[in-house]
């Protein structure tokens, strides 16, 4: 995902080397208990085929790859000082205009990354400023998102790259920032998601012990090219269940839609959407 968005291969390389319903899914149990007196919007969830890409791609473009209806939904990057590319198109009356065509927008943010992650990167977390961190970077995710339209009830998708999670310090550190960071969006009625990988940041959300504050939706890159939330799921099978998973199953599909060629990864979605209507 984010190098953030580098070539898919270059990171695979170094990390080598360290149909739409709206339901109230089993995943907002665990995010509406930090606000139980408000009031949420119902979950919009998503299921069918999604994209993520760099950058937003333009209207037209998001236009040609809508006349297929091979995807439904596209996830963009809406924030986060690790955010690697430029975002021109993405703004309000984008994903209004987006929105009318019939997409589902998945909100996604980079943010601070682990201490002992290998890459340089504007922002990083310690053990020392994970909690503040979080909350800030929440704080500024909710802002951002509902700038462009994506209301409350909406979810954002925080992205962490591969660490080494037997560095205890650094793990704790990590999920330290996670919990604050879900904390928050739940304290602003947004729904907390995360992006990670099954074999290091997905799975130190998904193996926690310790299951305050964290996010209740998981969108696992897992690049094995199987189109599915089920089959290849690494982790406990009453995890994330109702609506609450993603799988990042393939990079750097190169594709070409009404004419229209972009360079995407390819993801089965069962999951919460932006609410954007």
């Amino acid at each position: 995902m984010a190098e953030h968005r580098q070539s898919k291969k270059r990171r695979y390389l170094t990390w080598a080397a360290a149909g739409a319903v709206v339901v109230a899914g089993a995943g907002i149990a665990a995010q509406t208990s930090m606000a139980a007196t408000t009031a949420w919007p119902a979950q919009k969830t998503f299921t069918g085929r999604a994209f993520d890409t760099c950058t937003a791609p333009s209207l037209n473009a998001m236009k040609a790859w809508r006349t297929d209806k091979y995807y439904g939904a596209a996830a963009v990057y809406i924030g986060g000082k690790n955010r690697g590319c430029a975002q021109a198109n993405l703004t309000a009356s984008w994903v209004k205009s987006v929105s009318s065509q019939g997409w589902k927008l998945v909100p996604l943010y980079v943010g601070a990354q682990p201490p002992c992650q290998k890459s340089a990167n504007p922002e990083k977390l310690t053990a020392a400023t994970a909690s503040s961190l979080g909350t800030a970077d929440a704080k500024d995710a909710v802002a951002k998102a509902s700038a462009l339209g994506m209301k409350a009830g909406s979810p954002v998708y925080l992205d962490m790259e591969p660490y080494d999670i037997t560095d205890k310090a650094c793990n704790n550190a990590v999920l330290a920032y996670v919990r604050a960071f879900g904390k928050e969006l739940r304290a602003k009625t947004y729904r907390a998601g995360f992006y990670g990988f099954t074999s290091s940041s997905a799975k130190a959300v998904a193996t926690a012990t310790d299951r305050t504050d964290l996010p209740g939706n998981l969108w696992y890159a897992l690049w094995d090219g199987k189109e599915t939330t089920t089959t290849d799921w690494p982790f406990g099978k009453t995890q994330f269940t109702d609506h609450s998973r993603a799988h990042q199953y393939m990079v750097n599909s190169k594709e070409t839609r009404g004419g229209y060629t972009l360079t995407v990864d390819r993801d089965a979605w069962d999951a919460p959407v932006a609410i954007t209507g």
